[in-house]
Parts: structure tokens; sequence; C-alpha cells
């Protein structure tokens, strides 16, 4: 079996469900307020923050290994283990706030992950401490199985984004199912005042769900899964979200500006696709910008 194969087992097993709960909602309690939640998932930079915040100990881990090799420069190398373990930090929060808004099977993988990382994390740090106590080779040796480790977990982190999806944007993935054609979405008067409607957009093979909002006479659009674990927006409802009219996701609270689709409140950190709207004879016309897609 390859290892996606037995990465995939492990995401359907239930094996330690009772330990990962109790392990989310500790995660929930300590992260807050909402604001530094929100910080940490990305939702201020228009996508996740994790893949950014991991670059600088995964950076750091390799070319110290480098360093390592060549004796005349392995305290530069032990500086560069220093400044990965520091980094790490940042990149744990983050990724455990991303880790405790998923689905389960990102979420046991994600264990799996946050096992491997804590595991180099640990070796890293033996490696600094034998080092200060002047046992080169030691702290070598832990180096080099924490790099091992590292990236054996990165791999682990690499099925969880490409292969199930973690932080990718779920509304973008919708909307290349859509034609750019204009879609009709029906009369203006038919449409519920404040509150969001289901509609459709033709997309080839599937009809793909709108999350269709009216507030007078004007009409905002979007595709109707949200960006971040496709939820359902037409069953959300329109808020005002520090101060700004928002689309609220029904099943983790992500909100969106009804303006621009930008988030406003993690979750999500991806922006939800926002159709064109034109009136023709009272009728709502929509379509995607274009693009390519």
């Amino acid at each position: 079996m390859s290892l996606m194969g037995i990465l995939d087992r492990v995401a359907d097993s239930a094996t330690f469900d009772k330990t990962i709960e109790p392990a989310r909602r500790a995660v929930q309690a300590v992260l807050r307020p909402q604001a530094f939640k929100d910080l940490l998932h990305g939702t201020w930079l228009g996508h996740p923050v994790h893949p950014v915040l991991v670059q600088v100990p995964v950076g750091s881990w390799t070319s110290a290994g480098l360093l390592d090799a060549i004796p005349p420069l392995r305290p530069a190398a032990t500086v560069l283990i220093g400044t990965g373990v520091a980094a790490s930090i940042p990149a744990a929060l983050s990724g455990a706030a991303d880790w405790s808004e998923q689905g389960i099977g990102v979420q046991r993988l994600g264990a799996l992950h946050a096992v491997g990382n804590t595991l180099a994390l640990g070796l890293y740090v033996g490696s600094l401490v034998a080092r200060a106590r002047g046992r080169g080779g030691l702290g070598r040796v832990l180096s080099y199985a924490g790099l091992g480790v590292a990236t054996g977990s990165a791999a682990v982190g690499g099925h969880m984004s490409y292969a199930q999806s973690s932080g990718a944007s779920h509304s973008a993935t919708a909307a290349r199912a859509m034609s750019s054609d204009w879609i009709d979405l029906g009369p203006l008067d038919d449409l519920p005042e404040g509150r969001p409607a289901l509609r459709t957009g033709s997309g080839g093979s599937v009809d793909v769900p709108l999350a269709v909002v009216r507030r007078g006479a004007r009409v905002d659009a979007f595709i109707g899964a949200c960006s971040h674990l496709s939820g359902p927006l037409h069953e959300g409802a329109v808020e005002q979200v520090r101060g700004t009219d928002c689309l609220v996701c029904p099943w983790h609270g992500s909100a969106f500006d009804l303006e621009d689709g930008q988030p406003r409140r993690g979750p999500a950190a991806n922006p939800q696709d926002k159709l064109e709207i034109r009136m023709q004879a009272g009728r709502v016309m929509a379509r995607l910008p274009g693009r390519d897609r």
C-alpha cells in the first residue's frame, strides 16, 4: 500500500476520536478572543496563514542540516536551529486554530501531523541543549533525526492540503464548474428581503448552488458553497460583523462581506466568489466575472 493509501486509512479510522474531540475543545477554549483566532486563520490575509508561517522553521532546519555537514559552519547551524524552534510556536498556533475548525478526517490526520511536529521540535530542543553542553556530535544526531521526523510530518500536512483540501477555497472549486454566461435568477420581487435565498447556476453536468441576498433594489449573489468547508450559505443569515453587512455561514460562523465577498470573520480565510449582477425587465441576471478558470 502506498503512503497516500495509509494516510487515507488513518483519516477514515475513528480509533482516536475520543481523544481528538477533547483536544479540539481545548484548542477552541484557549485560542480566544475571536480576533486572535482570525489572526491565526489568516482571515486578514485572504488565505490561510499557516503555510506562510511554517516556511521559517522548515527553511531554518533544512538549512541547518546543510551547514552541519560543514564543520566551520556549524555555529551558524546552531543559530538556525534556534530560529526554527522559536518560529515553530506561531506556526503551531495557526495550525491548531485551523485544525480545530476542520472536518473529522482532516482532524484525524492533523493529530498525527501535530504529534510528528511535536516530536521534531523536541529533538531540535534536545539538539540545542546538547550543543550548549559541548556535545556537538549528539546535537547533530538529534537535529538530523528531527529533520527526518519533520519531513515525514510535512508529507502528512501535504496530504491534508492537497488530498483533503484543507485550507483550499471550496467556493473557488465550485465556481470552476460554472459557465460564465448570464444566469436568470428570477424576478426581483421573488427574492426575500434581507436573508439569503437558494438559486442555481448552470455548470455543465451539474447545477451549482448560489446564495442570493436582496436588500431593497440591491442584489448580491455568491457561490453557495462556503469557501471554508462548503457549508450551505443559503441556509445562513445576514448579520452585521465588525460594522459590515455580512453573509454568515451556518456551519462554522464564517462571515463574508456582502460588498466584495472578503472574509470578515473566520475560520474562513479565503474570499467567497461573488457574481456580477444586472437587472433586465425586473429580473435578476448574474454571472461569474470573466477570468481564467
